[in-house]
């Protein structure tokens, strides 16, 4: 055999390896990281992520990358067998034929059959993503320029979010960053939108000027912020922890400086959480009015002199 043809063995094999690689590369990356599912450098694979959203989409990218894989590997594994079995050195001569009736019918059938199995599965699972029926908690996000609101619709609560100020005064002298001294560099955020865990919660997205997309992978999902629509989105965080995303759409010169910081927390740690914030929002009570000092006590009016008599006629 060739130098060529163990090229192309070897490559071929190299592809049909990946996805293991890649499954083995999520599962120790997810078991090592101090924040659940963040990015590595190589990674090859998308990860689970921590939601139910995150998880059908990852289960339907691994469903379809397998069926790839399979399909891959009988095409490719016929054309090595026709290469190596009928080569031209063992005096193999090409059939000669125009069309095969049968062979054209299979290989449209089967392609057919193939994307209905892979479409049926995923169109339930885009179907079920937008369902936000029986959520337990409702957050408001709305976009701007270039910052994020988030209201607990029903709590009183709310507050925006933006870059952090060490990111942002790195940026502004000029320094460059390092990850020692910046580890979330353009990534971290002055106050995060904290969630409960084991909970299914509603999300309406809008924005007040342009256009952004509010997106953290490991939640499985983005949704556009448009303005004058309202966009609707759902999660159900199973795994507390920090998750980092950004805004996924063009929307000005500091675009780029736009940071996500998700937070979830227990629902004890939620609730404690929300209590405070709402102390911390109330109005501050009215002061106790004085009270009225009584008015002084008039003197009673004094009795009036009698007149004095008429005198005697002379």
């Amino acid at each position: 055999m060739t130098a060529g043809r163990w090229t192309q063995w070897g490559a071929g094999l190299a592809a049909a390896a990946m996805p293991m690689l890649a499954w083995a590369q999520a599962a120790g990356d997810a078991a090592k990281d101090v924040e659940p599912y963040e990015p590595v450098r190589w990674q090859l694979n998308m990860t689970p992520g921590v939601t139910h959203t995150s998880q059908m989409a990852y289960d339907a990218h691994m469903f379809a990358l397998w069926i790839c894989v399979v399909i891959g590997a009988l095409v490719f594994g016929a054309m090595f067998f026709a290469m190596f079995k009928f080569r031209k050195s063992k005096g193999a001569v090409a059939s000669q034929f125009s069309h095969n009736t049968t062979a054209e019918i299979i290989w449209t059938i089967v392609p057919v059959i193939i994307l209905i199995v892979m479409a049926w599965p995923a169109t339930a699972k885009l179907i079920s993503e937008y369902d936000t029926r029986n959520s337990e908690l409702t957050v408001k996000i709305t976009g701007y320029q270039w910052l994020w609101k988030y209201e607990y619709l029903g709590q009183d609560v709310s507050f925006f979010s933006r870059l952090d100020r060490d990111s942002d005064d790195v940026r502004q002298s000029h320094r460059i960053p390092t990850e020692a001294a910046n580890p979330h560099y353009l990534r971290d955020v002055d106050h995060p939108l904290v969630l409960p865990v084991d909970t299914k919660i509603r999300f309406v997205v809008t924005a007040d000027d342009v256009i952004h997309s509010w997106w953290v992978p490991a939640l499985g999902w983005k949704q556009d912020a448009i303005p004058g629509i309202v966009n609707e989105a759902w999660t159900d965080i199973g795994k507390p922890g920090l998750y980092r995303g950004q805004c996924a759409e063009l929307c000005g010169k500091d675009h780029g400086f736009m940071p996500i910081v998700v937070k979830a927390v227990s629902k004890q740690e939620f609730a404690r959480w929300l209590a405070a914030e709402k102390a911390k929002n109330a109005p501050a009570p009215a002061p106790a009015a004085a009270p009225a000092t009584p008015a002084p006590e008039t003197a009673p009016p004094a009795p009036e002199a009698a007149p004095a008599p008429a005198p005697n006629a002379g």
